[in-house]
Protein backbone atom coordinates (compact mmCIF):
# COMPACT_ATOMS: atom_id res chain seq x y z
CA UNK A 1 0.00 0.00 0.00
CA UNK A 2 2.76 2.42 0.94
CA UNK A 3 4.69 1.61 -2.24
CA UNK A 4 1.59 2.10 -4.38
CA UNK A 5 0.89 5.50 -2.83
CA UNK A 6 4.51 6.47 -3.43
CA UNK A 7 4.18 5.55 -7.12
CA UNK A 8 1.00 7.65 -7.39
CA UNK A 9 2.82 10.52 -5.73
CA UNK A 10 5.54 10.40 -8.39
CA UNK A 11 2.96 10.42 -11.19
CA UNK A 12 0.97 13.38 -9.87
CA UNK A 13 3.85 15.53 -8.65
CA UNK A 14 3.48 17.88 -11.63
CA UNK A 15 -0.30 18.10 -11.39
CA UNK A 16 -2.12 21.16 -10.07
CA UNK A 17 -3.78 19.18 -7.30
CA UNK A 18 -0.55 17.47 -6.18
CA UNK A 19 -0.41 19.41 -2.87
CA UNK A 20 -3.75 17.92 -1.83
CA UNK A 21 -2.57 14.35 -2.48
CA UNK A 22 0.79 14.97 -0.81
CA UNK A 23 -0.96 16.24 2.31
CA UNK A 24 -2.88 12.98 2.68
CA UNK A 25 0.19 10.89 1.86
CA UNK A 26 2.47 12.56 4.39
CA UNK A 27 -0.28 12.47 7.01
CA UNK A 28 -0.49 8.69 6.73
CA UNK A 29 3.22 7.96 6.30
CA UNK A 30 6.44 9.52 7.48
CA UNK A 31 8.14 11.40 4.63
CA UNK A 32 11.27 9.67 3.31
CA UNK A 33 13.12 12.92 2.64
CA UNK A 34 15.99 13.89 4.96
CA UNK A 35 17.86 17.17 5.30
CA UNK A 36 21.24 15.66 4.48
CA UNK A 37 22.71 12.19 4.23
CA UNK A 38 25.83 13.01 6.19
CA UNK A 39 27.40 15.62 8.39
CA UNK A 40 26.04 16.92 11.65
CA UNK A 41 22.37 17.31 10.73
CA UNK A 42 20.00 15.96 13.36
CA UNK A 43 17.88 13.16 11.94
CA UNK A 44 14.51 12.44 13.51
CA UNK A 45 11.25 10.90 12.34
CA UNK A 46 9.10 13.71 13.72
CA UNK A 47 7.89 16.56 11.54
CA UNK A 48 5.33 19.33 11.89
CA UNK A 49 2.41 16.93 11.44
CA UNK A 50 3.65 14.70 14.24
CA UNK A 51 4.20 17.72 16.47
CA UNK A 52 0.63 18.84 15.83
CA UNK A 53 -0.62 15.32 16.53
CA UNK A 54 1.08 15.45 19.93
CA UNK A 55 -1.02 18.49 20.82
CA UNK A 56 -4.14 16.71 19.58
CA UNK A 57 -3.35 13.76 21.88
CA UNK A 58 -3.18 16.22 24.79
CA UNK A 59 -6.61 17.59 23.79
CA UNK A 60 -8.44 14.26 23.44
CA UNK A 61 -9.15 13.84 27.20
CA UNK A 62 -10.75 17.31 27.27
CA UNK A 63 -12.83 16.39 24.21
CA UNK A 64 -14.08 13.13 25.72
CA UNK A 65 -14.88 14.80 29.02
CA UNK A 66 -16.72 17.56 27.17
CA UNK A 67 -18.87 14.97 25.39
CA UNK A 68 -19.95 13.39 28.67
CA UNK A 69 -20.39 16.78 30.34
CA UNK A 70 -22.65 18.01 27.54
CA UNK A 71 -25.01 15.12 28.21
CA UNK A 72 -24.71 15.51 31.97
CA UNK A 73 -25.56 19.23 31.86
CA UNK A 74 -28.46 18.50 29.51
CA UNK A 75 -30.14 15.99 31.81
CA UNK A 76 -29.27 17.96 34.94
CA UNK A 77 -30.99 21.03 33.49
CA UNK A 78 -34.16 18.97 33.00
CA UNK A 79 -34.11 16.63 36.00
CA UNK A 80 -32.03 18.66 38.47
CA UNK A 81 -28.62 17.85 39.89
CA UNK A 82 -28.45 14.60 41.89
CA UNK A 83 -28.17 14.98 45.66
CA UNK A 84 -25.54 12.26 45.94
CA UNK A 85 -23.24 12.50 42.95
CA UNK A 86 -21.65 9.34 41.55
CA UNK A 87 -19.36 9.59 38.52
CA UNK A 88 -20.28 6.14 37.19
CA UNK A 89 -24.02 6.48 37.84
CA UNK A 90 -24.59 10.09 36.84
CA UNK A 91 -21.71 11.22 34.62
CA UNK A 92 -20.10 8.35 32.70
CA UNK A 93 -23.32 6.95 31.27
CA UNK A 94 -24.43 5.97 27.79
CA UNK A 95 -27.21 8.53 27.68
CA UNK A 96 -24.80 11.34 28.54
CA UNK A 97 -22.35 10.06 25.94
CA UNK A 98 -24.96 9.82 23.19
CA UNK A 99 -26.34 13.31 23.81
CA UNK A 100 -22.85 14.74 23.99
CA UNK A 101 -21.70 12.89 20.88
CA UNK A 102 -24.64 14.09 18.78
CA UNK A 103 -23.90 17.70 19.76
CA UNK A 104 -20.10 17.82 19.88
CA UNK A 105 -19.24 15.57 16.91
CA UNK A 106 -20.99 17.83 14.34
CA UNK A 107 -18.99 20.80 15.68
CA UNK A 108 -15.80 18.82 15.16
CA UNK A 109 -16.78 17.73 11.65
CA UNK A 110 -17.68 21.27 10.55
CA UNK A 111 -14.51 22.68 12.08
CA UNK A 112 -12.22 20.26 10.26
CA UNK A 113 -14.31 20.06 7.10
CA UNK A 114 -14.50 23.80 6.42
CA UNK A 115 -11.01 24.63 7.70
CA UNK A 116 -9.15 21.88 5.83
CA UNK A 117 -11.15 22.53 2.64
CA UNK A 118 -9.97 26.16 2.68
CA UNK A 119 -6.40 25.06 3.45
CA UNK A 120 -6.45 22.65 0.46
CA UNK A 121 -7.87 25.32 -1.86
CA UNK A 122 -5.20 27.85 -0.91
CA UNK A 123 -2.47 25.21 -1.25
CA UNK A 124 -3.61 24.29 -4.77
CA UNK A 125 -3.94 27.94 -5.82
CA UNK A 126 -0.53 28.90 -4.44
CA UNK A 127 1.11 25.67 -5.60
CA UNK A 128 2.72 24.81 -2.26
CA UNK A 129 2.31 21.95 0.19
CA UNK A 130 -0.72 21.91 2.51
CA UNK A 131 0.26 23.42 5.84
CA UNK A 132 -0.31 21.43 9.01
CA UNK A 133 -1.23 24.25 11.35
CA UNK A 134 -4.96 23.64 11.12
CA UNK A 135 -4.68 20.12 12.55
CA UNK A 136 -4.60 21.62 16.04
CA UNK A 137 -6.85 24.60 15.28
CA UNK A 138 -9.55 22.26 14.01
CA UNK A 139 -9.54 20.42 17.32
CA UNK A 140 -9.38 23.57 19.46
CA UNK A 141 -12.36 25.33 17.87
CA UNK A 142 -15.08 22.87 19.02
CA UNK A 143 -13.60 22.93 22.53
CA UNK A 144 -13.87 26.70 23.00
CA UNK A 145 -17.43 27.30 21.75
CA UNK A 146 -20.84 26.69 23.35
CA UNK A 147 -22.23 23.23 22.78
CA UNK A 148 -25.34 24.62 21.04
CA UNK A 149 -23.49 26.80 18.53
CA UNK A 150 -25.34 26.59 15.17
CA UNK A 151 -23.27 24.75 12.60
CA UNK A 152 -23.74 27.37 9.88
CA UNK A 153 -22.51 30.01 12.29
CA UNK A 154 -19.43 27.95 13.14
CA UNK A 155 -18.71 27.39 9.43
CA UNK A 156 -18.73 31.14 8.74
CA UNK A 157 -16.49 31.80 11.73
CA UNK A 158 -14.01 29.09 10.69
CA UNK A 159 -13.84 30.47 7.15
CA UNK A 160 -13.18 33.95 8.55
CA UNK A 161 -10.53 32.72 10.97
CA UNK A 162 -8.63 30.68 8.40
CA UNK A 163 -8.73 33.23 5.58
CA UNK A 164 -8.47 36.52 7.45
CA UNK A 165 -6.66 35.29 10.53
CA UNK A 166 -4.01 33.18 8.79
CA UNK A 167 -3.93 32.90 5.00
CA UNK A 168 -3.79 36.65 4.33
CA UNK A 169 -0.62 36.76 6.44
CA UNK A 170 1.00 33.97 4.42
CA UNK A 171 -0.23 30.83 6.15
CA UNK A 172 1.07 28.77 9.05
CA UNK A 173 4.04 30.35 10.77
CA UNK A 174 3.28 33.84 9.45
CA UNK A 175 0.05 34.69 11.29
CA UNK A 176 0.23 37.16 14.16
CA UNK A 177 -3.04 36.06 15.82
CA UNK A 178 -4.01 32.64 17.11
CA UNK A 179 -6.47 31.30 14.46
CA UNK A 180 -8.68 29.46 16.97
CA UNK A 181 -9.04 32.57 19.12
CA UNK A 182 -9.68 34.66 16.01
CA UNK A 183 -12.59 32.34 15.25
CA UNK A 184 -13.84 32.64 18.85
CA UNK A 185 -13.56 36.43 18.73
CA UNK A 186 -15.51 36.55 15.45
CA UNK A 187 -18.30 34.47 16.97
CA UNK A 188 -18.48 36.63 20.08
CA UNK A 189 -18.61 39.98 18.31
CA UNK A 190 -20.72 38.87 15.32
CA UNK A 191 -23.23 36.73 17.24
CA UNK A 192 -23.06 37.89 20.89
CA UNK A 193 -26.46 36.45 21.87
CA UNK A 194 -25.20 32.97 20.96
CA UNK A 195 -21.99 33.34 22.93
CA UNK A 196 -23.48 34.47 26.26
CA UNK A 197 -26.54 33.63 28.28
CA UNK A 198 -26.65 30.32 30.12
CA UNK A 199 -28.94 28.48 27.70
CA UNK A 200 -26.24 28.33 25.00
CA UNK A 201 -23.95 26.31 27.28
CA UNK A 202 -26.48 23.61 28.16
CA UNK A 203 -27.79 21.60 25.21
CA UNK A 204 -31.56 21.77 24.99
CA UNK A 205 -31.94 24.15 27.95
CA UNK A 206 -34.50 26.92 27.61
CA UNK A 207 -35.47 29.79 29.89
CA UNK A 208 -37.63 28.61 32.76
CA UNK A 209 -36.85 24.91 32.22
CA UNK A 210 -33.51 24.64 33.97
CA UNK A 211 -33.81 23.27 37.50
CA UNK A 212 -30.15 23.98 38.11
CA UNK A 213 -30.98 27.60 38.81
CA UNK A 214 -28.84 29.04 36.04
CA UNK A 215 -31.37 30.24 33.48
CA UNK A 216 -30.83 33.95 34.17
CA UNK A 217 -27.02 34.00 34.33
CA UNK A 218 -25.75 36.87 32.20
CA UNK A 219 -22.59 35.06 31.20
CA UNK A 220 -22.01 31.80 29.40
CA UNK A 221 -19.27 31.17 31.95
CA UNK A 222 -21.95 30.45 34.54
CA UNK A 223 -20.01 30.83 37.77
CA UNK A 224 -18.48 34.11 36.65
CA UNK A 225 -21.94 35.29 35.64
CA UNK A 226 -23.29 34.65 39.12
CA UNK A 227 -20.39 36.48 40.70
CA UNK A 228 -20.90 39.42 38.34
CA UNK A 229 -24.52 39.62 39.58
CA UNK A 230 -23.52 39.27 43.25
CA UNK A 231 -25.44 35.97 43.44
CA UNK A 232 -22.79 33.90 45.18
CA UNK A 233 -25.35 32.30 47.48
CA UNK A 234 -27.27 30.93 44.49
CA UNK A 235 -24.25 29.63 42.60
CA UNK A 236 -24.69 26.04 43.72
CA UNK A 237 -21.35 24.65 42.52
CA UNK A 238 -18.80 23.14 44.90
CA UNK A 239 -15.06 23.55 44.68
CA UNK A 240 -14.70 19.97 43.44
CA UNK A 241 -17.29 20.63 40.71
CA UNK A 242 -15.20 23.55 39.49
CA UNK A 243 -11.94 21.62 39.57
CA UNK A 244 -13.14 18.38 38.01
CA UNK A 245 -15.37 20.16 35.51
CA UNK A 246 -18.97 19.21 36.34
CA UNK A 247 -20.18 22.71 35.47
CA UNK A 248 -21.61 24.42 32.36
CA UNK A 249 -19.17 26.05 29.99
CA UNK A 250 -17.35 25.59 26.72
CA UNK A 251 -17.06 21.99 25.55
CA UNK A 252 -13.44 21.42 26.58
CA UNK A 253 -12.74 24.21 29.08
CA UNK A 254 -14.48 23.01 32.23
CA UNK A 255 -12.16 20.31 33.62
CA UNK A 256 -9.14 21.99 35.20
CA UNK A 257 -7.74 18.58 36.18
CA UNK A 258 -7.58 17.30 32.60
CA UNK A 259 -6.23 20.62 31.35
CA UNK A 260 -3.47 20.43 33.97
CA UNK A 261 -2.58 16.88 32.91
CA UNK A 262 -2.56 17.94 29.26
CA UNK A 263 -0.26 20.84 30.10
CA UNK A 264 2.18 18.53 31.91
CA UNK A 265 2.17 16.22 28.89
CA UNK A 266 2.97 19.10 26.52
CA UNK A 267 5.78 20.30 28.80
CA UNK A 268 7.17 16.75 29.11
CA UNK A 269 7.18 16.33 25.31
CA UNK A 270 8.73 19.83 24.95
CA UNK A 271 5.93 21.00 22.69
CA UNK A 272 4.70 23.89 24.86
CA UNK A 273 6.65 26.42 26.92
CA UNK A 274 6.52 25.90 30.67
CA UNK A 275 7.73 29.49 31.11
CA UNK A 276 4.56 30.85 29.53
CA UNK A 277 2.32 28.54 31.56
CA UNK A 278 4.02 29.36 34.85
CA UNK A 279 4.27 33.10 34.25
CA UNK A 280 0.62 33.31 33.13
CA UNK A 281 -0.43 31.50 36.29
CA UNK A 282 1.64 33.92 38.39
CA UNK A 283 0.11 36.89 36.54
CA UNK A 284 -3.45 35.67 37.16
CA UNK A 285 -2.73 35.03 40.84
CA UNK A 286 -1.08 38.45 41.22
CA UNK A 287 -4.08 40.27 39.74
CA UNK A 288 -6.47 38.21 41.89
CA UNK A 289 -4.42 38.96 45.02
CA UNK A 290 -4.49 42.66 44.20
CA UNK A 291 -8.27 42.65 43.92
CA UNK A 292 -8.59 40.65 47.16
CA UNK A 293 -6.39 43.22 48.91
CA UNK A 294 -8.62 46.05 47.68
CA UNK A 295 -11.63 44.30 49.20
CA UNK A 296 -9.83 43.45 52.46
CA UNK A 297 -8.81 47.08 52.97
CA UNK A 298 -12.41 48.19 52.50
CA UNK A 299 -11.71 50.32 49.44
CA UNK A 300 -14.80 48.99 47.67
CA UNK A 301 -18.34 48.66 48.97
CA UNK A 302 -20.25 45.38 49.00
CA UNK A 303 -23.04 46.83 46.85
CA UNK A 304 -20.63 47.61 44.00
CA UNK A 305 -21.13 45.62 40.82
CA UNK A 306 -17.45 44.67 40.96
CA UNK A 307 -17.49 43.48 44.59
CA UNK A 308 -18.18 39.74 44.16
CA UNK A 309 -15.64 39.24 41.39
CA UNK A 310 -13.03 41.25 43.30
CA UNK A 311 -13.73 39.31 46.50
CA UNK A 312 -13.55 35.95 44.66
CA UNK A 313 -10.59 33.99 46.10
CA UNK A 314 -7.61 34.78 43.89
CA UNK A 315 -6.62 31.15 43.29
CA UNK A 316 -10.14 30.13 42.23
CA UNK A 317 -9.80 32.20 39.05
CA UNK A 318 -7.66 29.36 37.70
CA UNK A 319 -10.36 26.70 38.07
CA UNK A 320 -13.35 28.47 36.52
CA UNK A 321 -14.00 29.72 33.04
CA UNK A 322 -11.51 29.28 30.21
CA UNK A 323 -8.42 30.72 31.90
CA UNK A 324 -6.64 27.40 32.47
CA UNK A 325 -7.45 26.17 28.96
CA UNK A 326 -6.25 29.43 27.44
CA UNK A 327 -2.99 29.37 29.37
CA UNK A 328 -2.13 25.77 28.44
CA UNK A 329 -3.33 25.45 24.85
CA UNK A 330 -3.68 29.00 23.48
CA UNK A 331 -1.08 31.24 25.08
CA UNK A 332 1.66 28.69 24.35
CA UNK A 333 1.10 28.72 20.58
CA UNK A 334 4.71 28.84 19.31
CA UNK A 335 3.80 30.98 16.29
CA UNK A 336 1.92 33.81 18.01
CA UNK A 337 3.67 33.90 21.41
CA UNK A 338 7.02 35.40 22.34
CA UNK A 339 10.10 33.54 21.11
CA UNK A 340 12.77 34.69 23.58
CA UNK A 341 12.98 33.16 27.05
CA UNK A 342 12.70 36.49 28.86
CA UNK A 343 9.95 37.54 26.47
CA UNK A 344 7.97 34.41 27.37
CA UNK A 345 8.02 35.38 31.04
CA UNK A 346 6.74 38.88 30.25
CA UNK A 347 4.22 37.68 27.68
CA UNK A 348 2.77 34.97 29.93
CA UNK A 349 2.56 37.20 32.99
CA UNK A 350 0.60 39.84 31.08
CA UNK A 351 -1.77 37.21 29.64
CA UNK A 352 -2.77 36.04 33.13
CA UNK A 353 -2.77 39.54 34.62
CA UNK A 354 -4.98 41.07 31.92
CA UNK A 355 -7.34 38.06 31.81
CA UNK A 356 -8.37 38.49 35.45
CA UNK A 357 -8.55 42.26 35.01
CA UNK A 358 -11.05 41.89 32.15
CA UNK A 359 -13.09 39.41 34.20
CA UNK A 360 -13.54 41.87 37.04
CA UNK A 361 -14.03 45.10 35.12
CA UNK A 362 -16.39 43.74 32.46
CA UNK A 363 -19.45 42.34 34.29
CA UNK A 364 -21.32 42.01 31.01
CA UNK A 365 -18.80 39.44 29.83
CA UNK A 366 -16.55 38.47 32.74
CA UNK A 367 -14.50 35.94 30.79
CA UNK A 368 -11.72 37.73 28.92
CA UNK A 369 -8.92 35.25 28.48
CA UNK A 370 -9.30 35.13 24.69
CA UNK A 371 -9.17 38.93 24.51
CA UNK A 372 -6.06 39.02 26.70
CA UNK A 373 -4.25 36.40 24.59
CA UNK A 374 -5.15 38.10 21.30
CA UNK A 375 -3.91 41.41 22.70
CA UNK A 376 -0.61 39.86 23.75
CA UNK A 377 -0.32 38.11 20.36
CA UNK A 378 -0.12 41.57 18.85
CA UNK A 379 2.51 42.76 21.34
CA UNK A 380 4.62 39.55 21.35
CA UNK A 381 6.94 40.73 18.53
CA UNK A 382 7.41 44.06 20.32
CA UNK A 383 8.31 42.28 23.56
CA UNK A 384 10.87 40.12 21.75
CA UNK A 385 12.29 43.18 19.98
CA UNK A 386 13.03 45.01 23.22
CA UNK A 387 14.39 41.86 24.85
CA UNK A 388 16.83 41.34 21.96
CA UNK A 389 17.81 45.02 21.89
CA UNK A 390 18.39 44.92 25.63
CA UNK A 391 20.72 41.95 25.23
CA UNK A 392 22.60 43.71 22.43
CA UNK A 393 23.08 46.85 24.53
CA UNK A 394 24.33 44.86 27.52
CA UNK A 395 26.86 42.99 25.40
CA UNK A 396 28.10 46.17 23.77
CA UNK A 397 28.51 47.72 27.20
CA UNK A 398 30.51 44.71 28.43
CA UNK A 399 32.67 44.81 25.29
CA UNK A 400 33.54 48.47 25.87
CA UNK A 401 34.46 47.80 29.48
CA UNK A 402 36.57 44.72 28.72
CA UNK A 403 40.42 45.03 28.55
CA UNK A 404 41.70 43.90 25.16
CA UNK A 405 45.39 42.79 25.08
CA UNK A 406 47.47 42.68 21.85
CA UNK A 407 48.16 39.29 20.34
CA UNK A 408 51.93 39.61 21.03
CA UNK A 409 52.94 41.03 24.39
CA UNK A 410 55.62 43.80 24.48
CA UNK A 411 59.21 42.76 25.25
CA UNK A 412 59.12 44.50 28.62
CA UNK A 413 56.10 42.47 29.63
CA UNK A 414 57.77 39.21 28.53
CA UNK A 415 60.90 40.08 30.52
CA UNK A 416 58.89 40.90 33.61
CA UNK A 417 56.96 37.67 33.27
CA UNK A 418 60.16 35.68 32.92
Amino acid sequence: MKQKLHEIKERVKDKKWAPAFNAIHTFLYTPNEVTHKGGTHVKAVDDLKRTMNTVIVALIPCLLFGIFNAGYQHYSAIEGFPQEFSILEHFITWRNFLVGLTTVLPLLIVSYGVGLAIEFVFAVIKGHEVEEGYLVTGMLVPLIVPVDTPLWMLAIAVAFGVVIGKEVFGGTGMNILNPALTIRAFLFFAYPTWMSGDKVWVHGAVDGVSKAGTADAISGETILGYLAQNKTAEMGYSLSDMFFGFIPGSVGETSTLLILLGGLYLVFTKIASWRIMLSATIGALAMGLLFNAVVDFGWIQSYSKFYSLMAFDFWKHLIVGGLAFGIVYMATDPVTSSQTNKGKWIYGFLVGFISVMIRVFNPGYPEGVFLAILLMNVFAPTIDHYVVQGNVKRRLKRAKQAKIYPATAPASVETQTA
